[in-house]
């Protein structure tokens, strides 16, 4: 077995668009102990570039339920873009199980409404329930059984071509927002707090279980950890999050968020923080303090939140923290952040138009 292999506690992944893929883990292993190998590991796609991938089928559907319950076209979807491009650096071949954000929730009754590139849940429970009465995840709901046969038929078609994802999943609190709804979710904070810790909490048993039973299946093809934002693990690689957290205080952060999040993370090898705008970023100093914590990924958010230059003194905090920061540029951006900004513990998402200019790119982060 090679050295980074046998270092890491790992396995030979071989894919064919990929020949430098033991190169490229050796670098995210180095950013996830918090070093730079020969330069910080980059990814030649931004934040959320998979939902502006065009459809060209011309195929029909009744719904566009229909549409995301498609597996067929879904996975031709991608093994069409899988013939056609790329994978330059930690750029990896990544076939993504997805139903949404919400699909976590929607497995325990929610109502789960599909759009052109997203779905959300709508509130289920009109009351908090009774610690005897918690709601329960619906292993034979069509939810788990679609994304059981998204994966299964992507892992047949995957040795040697592409990596399997798992889908996106979120307990705690986001989860408590999907079933309760945010204005009573805001409410029940104050009104009856006891409650709000009891719900939230019921739902970590299931959300261990849940990711449990899809890792297993990735892992016994001998396929890497790995989700939405592209960056693998042998072990279990997880993206904690609350978004929900953009609307509570500090102190409700940390009574009712941490305990959760903190439960998450220790249950995981690999854990990067989701943290979604200025509004969840209030809470860094106890994100901070999450146990087996390699990074935070900042989602920087448009309009006044433009550019990434107004947020350096932030970034160098997490980095000061002994924490990875991945973080979305655009080429114009790049020679000024890193002038601005310590190599050690970046990661970079960057959106390209060429093979040419990914390979400019490469040749100056080697000099950064």
């Amino acid at each position: 077995m090679n050295d980074v292999f046998a270092r890491v506690g790992g396995w030979p992944v071989e894919i064919e668009c990929k020949p430098d893929m033991e190169k490229s883990l050796e670098r995210i292993y180095a950013w996830y102990a918090g070093e730079v190998l020969d330069r910080p590991p980059v990814r030649f796609s931004r934040h959320n570039a998979e939902y502006e991938i065009a459809d060209s089928s011309g195929k029909k559907w009744p719904s566009l339920k229909d549409r995301w319950f498609d597996a067929e076209y879904q996975l031709e979807k991608f093994l069409a873009g899988l013939r056609t491009k790329k994978f330059l650096a930690e750029t990896f071949p990544v076939y993504w199980p997805n139903l949404g954000p919400n699909v976590f929730a929607a497995s325990f009754g929610c109502p789960y409404i599909f759009g052109e590139v997203t779905a959300w849940a709508e509130p289920v429970l009109e009351e908090l329930p009774a610690v005897n009465a918690m709601p329960a995840l619906d292993w034979q709901c069509e939810y788990v059984t679609k994304l059981d046969q998204l994966t299964d038929m992507a892992l047949e078609q995957s040795p040697g071509r592409f990596l399997v994802g798992y889908t996106d999943i979120h307990p705690g609190l986001d989860w408590c927002t999907a079933l309760r709804g945010t204005e009573a979710l805001l409410m029940d904070l104050y009104d009856d707090p006891g409650a709000v810790h009891a719900l939230c909490g019921s739902c970590m048993k299931d959300f261990f279980s849940f990711y449990d039973h899809f890792d297993a299946k990735i892992k016994n093809q001998k396929q890497l950890s790995i989700t939405w934002m592209n960056i693998p693990s042998y072990g279990k690689m997880h993206i904690p999050s609350c978004d929900f957290s953009a609307m509570i205080s500090d102190e409700q952060f940390e009574e009712f968020a941490m305990p959760g999040l903190i439960k998450e993370c220790e249950y995981m090898d690999h854990n990067i923080f989701h943290m979604d705008g200025k509004g969840v970023a209030r809470h860094l100093d106890n994100i901070l303090t999450l146990p087996k914590l390699q990074g935070i990924q900042w989602v920087q958010g448009m309009g006044e939140d433009l550019p990434i230059l107004q947020w350096i003194p932030m970034i160098k905090k997490i980095q000061a923290a002994g924490k990875g920061v991945v973080v979305d540029l655009t080429l114009d951006e790049l020679e000024s952040f890193i002038s601005e900004v310590p190599a050690k513990g970046i990661y970079l998402c960057i959106a390209t138009g060429s093979v040419e200019e990914e390979r400019a790119v490469l040749k100056r982060l080697e000099r950064w």
